[in-house]
């Protein structure tokens, strides 16, 4: 994964401002609250088949900076 930029974005149109995967109504928070409660990355992608791993390894990615 080269830049989270490809696979977050930030809108005002989009829950208020709040980070979302690109093409999603999913926030960021959300994942970042999912994987601090030990749920693993197959689990996300389930609940969430729109997701894919880049999208989570990019919240990390965004999370570190």
């Amino acid at each position: 994964m080269k830049n989270w930029k490809n696979y977050i974005e930030i809108s005002t149109d989009k829950m208020f401002g709040k980070p979302v995967f690109s093409g999603t109504r999913i926030p960021l928070d959300l994942i970042l609250e999912k994987l601090s409660m030990s749920d693993s990355v197959e689990e996300i992608l389930l609940a969430y088949p729109t997701l894919t791993k880049e999208h989570v390894s990019a919240s990390f990615m965004f999370a570190d900076n």
